[in-house]
């Protein structure tokens, strides 16, 4: 299959090559009506940016258009960080595309800088005419998301800032499962008879943080296993966190790990004292990242099922553009247990 050019398109609409560039990367000094022809002949071609593909498909062609196919607009991404492949909604978002081009809409990404956050502004990428949804990853300042849920458009938040002072945002929400398998990781170690459990990640980072935390909390309440406060390192500098480790008289027999990212740091800065995984502590990530088989010994963690998420962050936003006048919604995804060598307990 021959790989769409902008000159490809431009030819097929007559017009200059800089002007489809201006509309594919949503440029300044273009008219609205000639953007959404450039977009949906950009579209109905298979342009790379609406026909990308997920790995697990194994295929670069788009299924066909459907007959009524009709450009919608933009859904703008919405993130404070750089995700990179490793992050859970990197395959999400892989899915997310697809199917949304599908039904006529673009998804451009627009990084939020700290200095929007300061100043509560926009990315000057970011054009309110243009955009019909809003999608938003790696985005915990509760204040700027306030901002945000005040566009008049809907709004969707994947993950989102800690709610333990009872703040929810007005707007839909998606999570994964961060408590179910946390709450049966403890009882599986509890019932082996590893009763010294600790945390390891700031809780207050996001909400999932918090939930996979109080979901731990919980287990161990339920369970009636007193918890050690000195086993709980709420603290974004490892080097910090293994200063302190180094210093307990006794380390505990499991580490629970906010995700993967902390897990790996946290089984570099044990091999760095002289300690062992999982002879003398034992290691659970969360989130499956490709560096979770990766490590040695193989870590432990917990499946995101980001294809679910992908076609539950879909209906979520095309519903509320449907519906605007629904109650606000907060739907958590099914999550998965994987055990590895990190937490063998032979």
């Amino acid at each position: 299959m021959k790989k769409v050019t902008l000159q490809d398109i431009a030819d097929e609409l007559g017009i200059s090559r800089n002007t489809v560039s201006k509309a594919i990367n949503n440029s300044e000094g273009i008219a609205p009506s000639t953007r959404d022809k450039i977009l949906q002949k950009a579209v109905e071609m298979g342009y790379k940016q609406f026909s990308f593909v997920s790995s697990f498909l194994g295929s670069d062609e788009m299924p066909p258009l459907p007959a009524s196919f009709q450009y919608q607009g933009e859904i703008a991404l919405m993130t404070s960080s750089f995700l990179t492949q490793s992050h859970f909604a990197s395959t999400m978002l892989d899915k997310f595309q697809r199917e949304i081009s599908q039904a006529g809409y673009t998804m451009n990404t627009h990084r939020v800088t700290k200095e929007n956050l300061r100043t509560m502004t926009l990315p000057h990428t970011f054009r309110k005419d243009l955009v019909k949804a809003v999608i938003c990853i790696e985005m915990f300042d509760y204040d700027y998301d306030t901002m945000l849920c005040g566009l008049d458009v809907p709004v969707l938040f994947v993950d989102g800032p800690v709610k333990r002072n009872g703040r929810p945002l007005p707007a839909d929400q998606l999570y994964m499962d961060n408590t179910t398998e946390i709450t049966r990781f403890v009882n599986v170690m509890l019932d082996a008879g590893k009763k010294r459990i600790g945390f390891v990640g700031n809780y207050n980072h996001c909400q999932s943080f918090y939930e996979r935390y109080t979901a731990f909390r919980m287990a161990m309440l339920m369970a009636d296993v007193p918890v050690d406060d000195r086993h709980i390192f709420c603290c974004n500098r490892v080097d910090e966190i293994i200063e302190s480790i180094s210093e307990l008289e006794k380390l505990p027999d499991v580490f629970i790990c906010a995700n993967d990212f902390i897990a790996g740091d946290l089984f570099r800065g044990l091999f760095s004292i002289g300690k062992s995984v999982p002879e003398d502590v034992m290691i659970l990530g969360f989130d499956n990242s490709p560096e979770s088989r990766m490590i040695r010994p193989s870590l432990s963690t917990v499946h995101i099922h980001t294809q679910v998420m992908a076609i539950s962050a879909i209906h979520l936003l095309l519903s509320r553009k449907n519906e605007p006048s629904m109650d606000s919604r907060i739907v958590h995804t099914e999550t998965e247990l994987i055990l590895r060598d990190s937490t063998r307990l032979d």
